[in-house]
């Protein structure tokens, strides 16, 4: 055996040592000492029993339950409703793409696409949306998760 070869030895062991010493620090700090979950822990804002955030999700469900959907995705966080026209005014129908981009409550974790139309000549015609309406729509979706997370903490 070389001198080289011999001063290496202690430092493997040495690590070696050092690297159990660190793995046992981290099993005891992972148990956490028995201590049960607060309710603080178990409504955290990354909920993901489905493929998205659950509060997002149900958030989003709630503010479009008013309109028919077409299509729901958990695991992919898309909800697609079919076209709704408001009973006071029939001659203009909306449409909505709600997108949930993240696993976190966040709020650029939602994005909302909405469609308008309206009939001329009993023809639907495609008009535009204004801003402020899709940006109302992700403030309430956005206010119903936080409301839902904050009950689950109650």
């Amino acid at each position: 055996m070389t001198a080289s070869m011999t001063k290496r030895t202690p430092n493997f062991r040495t690590l070696g040592r050092v690297g159990l010493v660190a793995m046992a620090a981290l099993a005891l700090v992972s148990c956490g000492g028995g201590k049960k979950a607060s309710k603080a822990q178990l409504a955290a804002s990354r909920v993901t029993t489905i493929g998205v955030n659950s509060y997002l999700w149900r958030a989003s469900l709630e503010a479009l339950s008013f309109m028919p959907l077409l299509q729901t995705d958990s695991n992919g966080g898309v909800i697609v409703t079919d076209w709704y026209a408001n009973p006071n005014n029939p001659g203009e129908r909306m449409k909505v793409t709600v997108t949930i981009l993240d696993q976190d409550l966040r709020a650029d974790a939602l994005r909302v696409a909405a469609s308008r139309q309206v009939s001329q000549n009993g023809v639907w015609q495609d008009a535009p949306v204004q801003a402020a309406t899709v940006q109302k729509l992700e403030d309430v979706i956005l206010t119903k998760a936080r409301d839902l997370r904050n009950s689950a903490v109650k």
